[in-house]
């Protein structure tokens, strides 16, 4: 449809009847001065129609407030111009045809309609005064506009409402709007503990949130117990360097936000919709249904848009993430400071602002030299442990490779979030072009319905056809096989965060002793405009408003180590008054030894007028932070201490920690969850909102007695069962295995579980770290106190990665950091490659038992490697491995293979004899035995449930042998693979009440899980990966029936077939064909969680053992059979949480000022 039938449908009306008198409202959201080289903003308010005397009724537009453009001749051509578009075009007024131009009148209208497409999100209450779309009338018939665009103008056409307040465009001020008075506080979300390495802070108003700090590991973990509202957050200010340790929890944090989103946005687009329609026919104007839902959807999507800022190679970080990370509708802009480029805005400027906040971006670069603390034990030691001087040497990279990277990054992040991507969409492609592994379908025909090809494939022994078949179109992950080269940035972010000025009150009584009648004049001075009184004097609203008041503001200052200090302290802003107008209070991030810097010190008595509170690991004490995991670990170690104990913590006061400062107690206080950082009416730090400390003794007195009654009684049976206990247990090759369930829960973290993790610990051999979802060190940290942890750091010999979904893996790169620290102090190595190296021996490399393996498929290892180029967390120290899959309908066993990176310029080729070697000879001599790990076979199966996901069985030298399962549907060759295992740590994610669930997501019910674990002939079973909202515990019935579960082997179904092909691993490297299937959260009802515990019934006769895992579980394998002997005691404990859990909330305690105040 053209745009003037569009126009001309829009201003239809219902009623048929010729109309004299229209009654219209008009809108207009922002005029933007038409030049490009300044930034005006003029706010327009929308205004009933005002009657004429007379036969008509038009249009009258209240000028809210106009800021000058760039001279008072543009600011009355900007007036007269609005006033040309929207007075009754029957009386345009004179001055109109002075100022008007043609070319201006079809640019403002490009930015009218423009204007309700392209603004960020906003809050409803402050959408309430533009609920009613507007109709424009055609200007006059006077202006001197040429026939072609007058025709353009002939009908009046509808204005939609913006869905958003001003856009202030970078380095603008909005000093001089007035804005609502909201709540606005600061409040912290984390301080640095075990499980929450970073310090996050929320801060707040009534329409909106902003997260700034660390997102770290943990981070959204600890947001779910704060009941921090994440859907209120658009803006993420990072601070610090960008580095694993800060940004760690910020992938995991945007999936979370991005399937939040997708989950409610077709209810949102709906309901947009429905208000979008009532608001017309309340007007009595007819509109096209397409309209409505176009502009409905731009609304939408604008609501879910999300902009993080960050100091340089935030956007490569995220980058490296394409291969597992794909969101579609909901768009990421990643702003980067610190770069080395030249600044184009003034001092005083702010770098970004909103209708909240003004925002000054501090990149701090560290000093080459420090003085006075750089002389200091603890800040040598930090900086050695984290490898700064090697770093600092590595070759740097020009101007243009920086910006080249820059570039590419920020296309791969817009498209790893807002693509127009469909798995569903196939593209016809000549056979022979096709890029392997991918799925190849043509068109039947008989039926012309699409069917899978089974013919010769590309790559194959036999020729391919000469034929064309559909594809699926590459995710945009799979086209960028390597980023450009980077390079570690060692810039620490800081922040000045300040309200917007209030302007003063309005005094009727100044202005009529003025002579300034009563009415739009007012309203104007109100406004900041200058008005004439009957006299025809200038008054100008300093005359008539009170003192402006200045917002109230804060510094978040993130200095990682000592070398940031002196380049910190000598910034001019803080000198600047009309930054730091307002501020009054530091909030501190520091890192170990930098507390104790004579600069920051001498730094904080210069500033002794404002608050300072600071965050560290050295002074906030370790306290639970997640308190309903800590609680209901308390409460597992009354019922079965043997396997639970409190988790690893400290309650160290503020005072204690407050003596540490020395003479700077006085002026400091020390952050803690919950405290604020008011900044309206006054800065003021609060306290009443801190989070009570965890009383482990409080929750053990809350036990019910009947639960601790069938505890006992547990303990009682162990007892008479012990001699039947002992002899299974000694049947089993190696009893004293330990298995540590780190995280037991799917898809997200919640408040009793965290995602996937298990660590396996095999005297005499090491240990195995089976999956490492976000936060699996934090974990570590709770269970194991600091002298144990180093100790398993030592013996860590393998990380295995079972696929590539976020909640299995996010977790790896802090530990492996951990391992380096504690293994190799921090110390880079000579990268080794066989592709490099002629004479690459790694049965060699594995001599001194001080490498680290991680194998997993080819995606995971890439991703490690990529991201190390701008993070020395200890890949040089790592043997990263390929396991190829096993087949055993073709006889084909799995081998390890030393991974070999796409980047690698002997992949790419050159004219090198290294680069004309055939691929074979480099995958023969990358070839590593099992031997090597020390261990006596390691075999994996391709399982279902997302590309590139298997399941792996280990066997130790003891003939100890441990199968794992991953996440996937049951699977045969998995039993195949597994038989004789002495454990098998089996998935069970959906009750077999949801058997439905499981399979639309590929995973596995208890029943499933358990009949794998017969089918492989297991000694033990422990059931893990619970979906969050999995509240019962199976309770295990021995029967002779015919209704017991049987072995998958006995069963007779049949599993999807994965593959018949090798994996890509054994060929030239290759990219992922489609993209990874996003796992989503189970769609358990709440009212299945409230059914008694349903029995599982097993043969009798049954050998096999099976326990139900929790996090922070430490379990022998020779003391799984007693577990069972706990399952009613478990069931009777989580009746009484279920219980305790629906009853209402009470209500939040009081803050000072007497009102019940929320969290955040």
């Amino acid at each position: 449809m053209s745009s003037s039938k569009q126009h001309a449908q829009r201003g239809k009306k219902k009623d048929p009847r010729p109309v004299e008198e229209p009654k219209v409202a008009t809108n207009l959201a922002s005029l933007r001065n038409l030049s490009s080289s300044v930034y005006p903003v003029v706010q327009f308010q929308r205004r009933a129609a005002a009657n004429y005397k007379g036969s008509h009724r038009a249009a009258r537009l209240r000028l809210e407030g106009l800021k000058s453009i760039s001279a008072d001749k543009q600011a009355v051509y900007a007036s007269d111009l609005v006033q040309g578009l929207f007075t009754d075009h029957r009386k345009a007024p004179e001055a109109t045809e002075q100022h008007t131009t043609a070319p201006q009148l079809q640019a403002l209208r490009g930015l009218l309609h423009s204007s309700t497409r392209s603004q960020p999100s906003r809050s409803p209450k402050l959408r309430s005064w533009d609920k009613r779309p507007s109709i424009i009338f055609p200007p006059s018939t006077a202006l001197d506009i040429s026939p072609k665009l007058r025709s353009w103008y002939k009908r009046p056409s509808i204005i939609f409402p913006p869905s958003t307040t001003l856009d202030i465009p970078k380095g603008g001020s909005t000093d001089d709007i007035q804005f609502r008075k909201m709540r606005s506080f600061f409040q912290f979300v984390t301080t640095p503990t075990a499980d929450t390495p970073g310090t996050t802070l929320l801060l707040h108003f009534d329409n909106k949130r902003y997260l700034i700090g660390n997102i770290a590991e943990g981070t959204q973990r600890a947001s779910i117990e704060q009941k921090v509202r994440l859907l209120k957050v658009s803006e993420i200010f990072l601070t610090g360097n960008t580095s694993w340790e800060k940004t760690g929890g910020l992938i995991g944090m945007i999936l979370t936000l991005a399937d939040a989103a997708a989950s409610s946005a077709q209810a949102s687009l709906l309901e947009t919709k429905k208000k979008l329609l009532n608001r017309l026919e309340r007007e009595g104007v007819e509109i096209n249904e397409d309209d409505i839902a176009a502009q409905a959807a731009r609304e939408v999507k604008d609501r879910v848009r999300l902009s993080i800022f960050g100091g340089p190679n935030l956007n490569y970080t995220l980058a490296t993430a394409r291969r597992f990370v794909f969101r579609k509708g909901m768009p990421v802009d990643v702003h980067e400071y610190g770069h080395a480029t030249t600044q184009s805005t003034p001092l005083s400027d702010p770098t970004w602002s909103d209708d909240n906040v003004q925002v000054w971006a501090l990149p701090v670069s560290p000093s080459p030299k420090t003085s006075s603390g750089s002389s200091s034990p603890r800040k040598r030691s930090y900086d050695e442990l984290n490898g700064r001087e090697i770093l600092s040497s590595r070759p740097s990279l020009n101007q243009t490779d920086k910006e080249r990277a820059l570039m590419m990054s920020k296309s791969v992040v817009s498209e790893m979030f807002d693509s127009s991507w469909r798995m569903d969409a196939l593209v016809e492609t000549p056979i022979n072009q096709v890029q392997m592994p991918a799925t190849l379908f043509v068109r039947n025909p008989q039926d012309h319905k699409i069917v899978k090809y089974t013919g010769p494939m590309p790559g194959g022994k036999q020729p391919v056809p000469d034929i064309t078949v559909l594809v699926r179109k590459p995710w945009p992950g799979a086209l960028i096989e390597s980023l450009p080269p980077a390079e570690p940035v060692k810039v620490a972010m800081s922040y000045i965060f300040r309200n917007h000025v209030q302007r003063g009150k309005f005094q009727p009584q100044r202005a009529k002793e003025l002579g300034v009648e009563k009415g739009p004049k007012w309203a104007a001075l109100g406004k900041g405009q200058n008005v004439e009184n009957a006299k025809g004097e200038t008054i100008t609203p300093d005359m008539v408003l009170g003192a402006s008041k200045q917002g109230g503001g804060a510094a978040i200052v993130d200095l990682p180590s000592s070398e940031y200090v002196e380049a910190l302290v000598s910034r001019s802003e803080w000198k600047s008054s009309e930054i730091m107008a307002g501020v009054g209070a530091f909030i501190w991030m520091l890192g170990p030894g930098v507390a104790s810097h004579p600069m920051l010190k001498q730094f904080m008595e210069e500033m002794k007028h404002m608050r300072h509170v600071v965050s560290s690991p050295e002074l906030c004490s370790n306290r639970l932070s997640l308190d309903s995991a800590a609680s209901a670990t308390v409460r597992l170690s009354q019922i079965d201490p043997i396997r639970y104990n409190t988790p690893v913590h400290d309650n160290k006061s503020a005072s204690q920690a407050l003596e540490s400062l020395g003479g700077l107690k006085d002026l400091v206080s020390i952050a803690d969850r919950g405290q604020k950082i008011q900044l309206e009416p006054s800065i003021e730090v609060q306290d009443n909102e801190i989070n009570t400390l965890l009383d482990a003794d409080a929750v053990r007195a809350e036990m019910s007695k009947d639960v601790l009654d069938l505890a006992v009684k547990a303990r009682e049976e162990v007892k008479a069962a012990k001699q039947e206990l002992d002899a299974w247990a000694d049947s089993l090759p190696q009893k004293d295995v330990e298995i540590t369930t780190l995280g037991t829960g799917s898809a997200l973290p919640s408040k009793y579980r965290n995602v996937s993790a298990t660590l396996v610990r095999v005297p005499g051999w090491g240990s195995m770290l089976l999956d490492a979802g976000e936060n699996t060190l934090g974990q570590l940290r709770r269970v194991y106190a600091p002298e144990v942890l180093d100790e398993i750091m030592r013996e860590l010999r393998v990380i295995w990665i079972s696929h590539m979904h976020a909640d299995h893996h996010l977790g790896t790169v802090s530990v492996i950091r951990e391992w380096y620290k504690v293994v190799h102090g921090s110390q880079r190595a000579a990268i080794c490659s066989p592709a490099d190296d002629a004479d690459f021996d790694a049965g060699a490399l594995f001599s001194n038992q001080d490498r680290l393996s991680v194998i997993s498929e080819s995606a995971m290892l890439h991703w490690l490697e990529e991201y190390s180029h701008v993070d020395d967390y200890g890949y040089s120290r790592l043997a990263p491995l390929c396991l190829t899959p096993n087949f055993p309908q073709k006889n084909i066993q799995s081998s390890l293979h030393w991974f070999i990176p796409p980047s690698s310029t002997q992949v790419r080729g050159g004219n090198s004899p290294r680069a004309r070697e055939p691929w074979a000879d480099k995958i023969a001599r990358a070839k590593v035995l099992p031997q090597a790990l020390n261990l006596q076979d390691i075999q994996c199966v391709q399982v279902q449930h997302c590309h590139g996901a298997r399941a792996v069985s280990v066997t130790f030298p003891s003939g100890f042998k441990a199968s794992y399962s991953g996440d996937c549907r049951p699977s045969k060759p998995f039993t195949q693979i597994g038989q004789g295992s002495t454990v098998c740590i089996h998935e069970a994610t959906f009750d077999d009440e949801l058997q439905g669930d499981a399979e639309a997501k590929n995973h596995t019910t208890t029943s499933e899980a358990l009949s794998v674990a017969l089918g492989m002939g297991a000694k033990a079973c422990v059931l893990t990966h619970f979906s969050q909202r999995y509240q019962k515990v199976p309770v295990l019935e021995y029967t002779e029936g015919e209704d017991a579960i049987q072995s998958l082997e006995t069963t007779g179904d049949e599993v999807m077939d994965i593959s018949t092909s090798t994996d890509d691993e054994a060929e030239a490297p290759a990219v992922d064909a489609v993209a990874p299937q996003a796992e989503m959260a189970t769609s358990v009802d709440a009212t299945n969680a409230k059914k008694a515990a349903k029995h599982i019934k097993i043969k009798a006769g049954s050998d096999m053992k099976v326990c139900v895992a929790f996090d922070y579980m430490r379990v022998k394998v020779g003391q799984i059979a007693e577990m069972e002997k706990y399952t009613d005691t478990l069931v009777a404990l989580f009746a009484e949480e279920e219980s305790e859990e629906n009853k209402p909330e009470p209500p939040k305690k009081k803050g000072k000022g007497g009102k019940t105040q929320r969290n955040n």
